[in-house]
């Protein structure tokens, strides 16, 4: 059968989906993606799989893909980052018979795809960009689709995806956000950006970005006329978005929870589902929050779930006639609804910032009081302060450090060159010294050196010589002989 390909794969294969499940690390596993299905999902796409890894691990593959083969799991994408042809081609051909497509990531912003270097980091690589989809394109059976990021240019990013589609991709999904535009600046999406590109392709184009309810999806199916809308965080906060629906927490926990057990996922997926799902919650039962991060067993989560299920009905039999959400909640916090994640100004003055210079955010002020009030602290501090009550993070008791000659960071306080231990490696190397101080013992160990090298030929000359002596009296004992 021939590999359908733009328009008629996303009709007959995707089954014409304007609902989809975005590709998620660790969050949109099996068990999730069932969840979605069942409450208005129309497609789902596998978590980032790395394609270096799939390829050269077996029980990787078992575990993300080969393990988790479910006939209601369609019709699915599976997303890889990569920045090989070779490796992706090779990675996309194990996993083409398990799914309806190979999606190629280049959307991802954070930190560990600049280090591995794909994802949205890929962006300006069209070169490479083209060899790879154009290498898959020809060698795989199921079609080729990529996830982009937008740069800040509209004509730019019209441009990379014309370029994509020239090169074989056959379906594009635009986060109407730049590589920059993450966590706390996230900002809002660009449709316009998204309304762009589909009007310059004729491949089919998903939006994503701003996606927190049913009417943001038909809103931006109106405003950019692509064929499908993807969610991520609005799915992960209400599993049912694409029903339209906002159903008590306890009732989608619980739910995802039961198919947990029939396919079952790393503890780590669940807790995280259930800290999306109960987010609003968790603010206000901060005991059973710390709860659910330390439980180690699934029986131990659904104990929890179960705990804030009957602290919300309770709250709810309390409840005055006419009293409204707090917090300035649509909804009262036991219901399905958005978080709206905040921006660097508000991040910053939850943290006790003034202000953020040129639209970065600064640096969180060590928030303390002199009585040793913890609530304050950080998370990361408070956990520290659990783990040792008696432990002070009150600044002005800290010992201030001497700084490095060479380059302002703290110095050793033994170190022989007043340096930190970087600075004080490279010098000491250079200078054959020792530093006991940071534990550098060039000098000591040169000296070592020439010394086992000296005996070494002190040996060696004296095998020699012994040689010799035997040889000159095997040689006169021959002689002697000969004579008789």
């Amino acid at each position: 059968m021939p590999k359908l390909r733009g328009e008629a794969f996303w009709r007959e294969t995707l089954r014409s989906a304007h609902y989809v499940v975005a590709p998620m690390v660790d969050q949109s596993e099996l068990a999730w993606r069932l969840l979605s299905r069942r409450h208005g999902a129309q497609l789902c796409y596998t978590p980032m799989l790395h394609a270096q890894v799939f390829l050269r691990d077996a029980n990787y593959r078992r575990e993300n893909l080969y393990g988790e083969a479910c006939p209601e799991d369609r019709p699915l994408i599976v997303q890889f980052c990569a920045n090989d042809p070779e490796v992706f081609v090779q990675a996309a051909l194990l996993a083409q018979d398990y799914c309806d497509a190979i999606d190629l990531n280049l959307g991802c912003p954070q930190m560990i795809a600049k280090r591995g270097h794909y994802g949205a980091f890929l962006q300006e690589e069209w070169d490479l960009l083209q060899r790879m989809i154009l290498l898959a394109n020809e060698k795989l059976s199921v079609p080729i689709t990529c996830k982009i990021r937008v740069f800040p240019e509209i004509d730019k990013t019209v441009k990379y995806a014309q370029m994509l589609e020239k090169a074989g991709c056959q379906l594009l999904t635009v986060h109407g956000r730049t590589k920059e535009q993450k966590g706390p600046l996230a900002g809002v999406a660009s449709w316009e950006h998204i309304h762009a590109v589909r009007k310059a392709v004729s491949i089919p184009v998903f939006a994503n970005g701003n996606i927190q309810c049913l009417s943001d999806v038909e809103e931006c199916i109106r405003k950019t006329g692509v064929h499908g809308v993807m969610s991520a965080e609005g799915n992960l906060h209400n599993p049912a978005l694409f029903e339209g629906r906002n159903p008590l927490v306890w009732e989608m926990a619980e739910e995802y929870l039961e198919i947990v057990q029939k396919y079952p996922c790393p503890l780590s997926y669940v807790r995280a589902h259930l800290f999306k799902l109960w987010h609003h919650t968790l603010q206000v039962y901060q005991q059973l929050r710390e709860e659910l991060a330390k439980v180690k067993t699934l029986e131990g989560i659904v104990d929890v779930n179960r705990e804030l299920k009957l602290r919300c009905q309770e709250e709810i039999a309390n409840q005055k006639e006419g009293e409204k959400p707090k917090e300035g909640l649509p909804f009262f916090h036991w219901i399905c609804q958005p978080y709206i994640r905040p921006g660097p100004k508000e991040r910053c003055k939850e943290n006790g910032a003034s202000r953020t210079e040129k639209g970065v955010r600064g640096k969180r002020a060590l928030e303390e009081e002199e009585d040793g009030n913890s609530e304050l602290l950080s998370k990361n501090k408070q956990k520290k302060k659990l783990r040792n009550p008696n432990k002070s993070f009150d600044p002005s008791l800290k010992p201030k450090y001497a700084k490095c000659d060479q380059c302002g960071n703290p110095k050793g306080n033994k170190c022989v060159f007043n340096m930190c231990r970087g600075c004080c490696k490279k010098r000491a190397f250079k200078e054959t010294a020792d530093c006991p101080g940071h534990g550098l013992l060039f000098k000591t160990k040169y000296e070592k050196s020439l010394s086992w090298q000296s005996s070494q030929r002190l040996i060696q000359n004296t095998e020699v010589s012994r040689r010799g002596g035997v040889d000159v009296e095997e040689t006169a004992v021959l002689k002697e002989a000969g004579d008789n």
